[in-house]
């Protein structure tokens, strides 16, 4: 090869890089002007000032994707409010364009969307540990990626995989902040993951840890009560029976800040406390 060829191939491989680098950057992030930028802003004031679930609040939108459209922010907007009102299926579209946009900060959102919204808990493990292994171990929304990854268990039956995530999720917390920081959802769902494995001395444990903090929590009363008449605590299960019942009707149940949205695994409702089975 004369140092002619092997100049050009060189020149030739050297442009080849700079336009592959040059539309990746561009599909990051668009370099926006001044005006572009203030424009974008107006069309999310004006988003921001229509009902939330309206089609003027997406056409708004969608006006600033028309000059930003890789914008993860944007996208993610326009996802919200379709999971709000259980439209998972076209939410997930636009939730998916910020994942491939900007997937540091909302992957993880992505995976708490599945398992709580639309309830796609196996794609919703595959995401959060994507996410860990990207990003290292979080939390997102108050919980721990480990007591998501507990709940997407316990929904596919796999509750010896979920106890072992619920386990570590409060470990963690204890070694970071002390027991008083462990949120009593890690509590009740350990408390099902046991209550599931036939474990109903250490499902009453956990449950009795839920109570500390949630006193009235007709959820944990619930699953308590089932508990101590399988271990033939009659007497002292009937007596929960009404407590439980009672606080059920007063809306002493799951109170996550996404529970006005959504049902929640294993939440019960006071019907079933007319109906319940040892």
């Amino acid at each position: 090869m004369t140092t002619r060829s092997f100049i050009g191939i060189f020149v030739c491989v050297a442009f080849v890089l700079a336009c592959s680098n040059k539309n990746n950057k561009k599909v990051g992030k668009t370099e926006l002007s001044k005006e572009d930028s203030l424009k974008i802003d107006d069309f999310k004031q004006k988003a921001y000032r229509q009902n939330l679930f309206s089609q003027e609040y997406h056409k708004y939108l969608d006006s600033a994707l028309q000059i930003n459209p890789n914008n993860a922010y944007l996208w993610q907007q326009k996802a919200m409010p379709c999971f709000k009102s259980k439209k998972y299926e076209i939410g997930m579209t636009y939730l998916d364009k910020a994942v491939e946009y900007d997937p540091e900060n909302y992957l993880e959102y992505r995976a708490f969307i599945k398992c709580i919204f639309s309830k796609q808990y196996t794609e919703a493990i595959i995401d959060f540990n994507k996410a860990k292994e990207l990003y290292g171990d979080s939390y997102i929304m108050d919980h721990s990626y480990d007591f998501f990854l507990g709940l997407s268990n316990l929904q596919l039956n796999n509750f010896n995989a979920a106890n072992l995530y619920f386990k570590g999720s409060i470990q963690r917390e204890i070694d970071k902040n002390g027991e008083s920081w462990v949120h009593h959802l890690d509590w009740f769902y350990l408390g099902i993951s046991e209550f599931e494995l036939n474990n109903y001395d250490n499902a009453i444990i956990a449950f009795d840890k839920v109570l500390e903090s949630y006193n009235d929590f007709s959820d944990a009363q619930y699953y308590k009560v089932i508990c101590l008449a399988r271990l033939g605590k009659l007497e002292e299960a009937r007596e929960l029976l009404l407590i439980g019942e009672k606080n059920s009707l007063l809306g002493k149940t799951i109170n996550d800040s996404n529970s006005k949205y959504e049902t929640y695994p294993y939440q019960v409702v006071p019907e079933q406390f007319e109906r319940i089975i040892y």
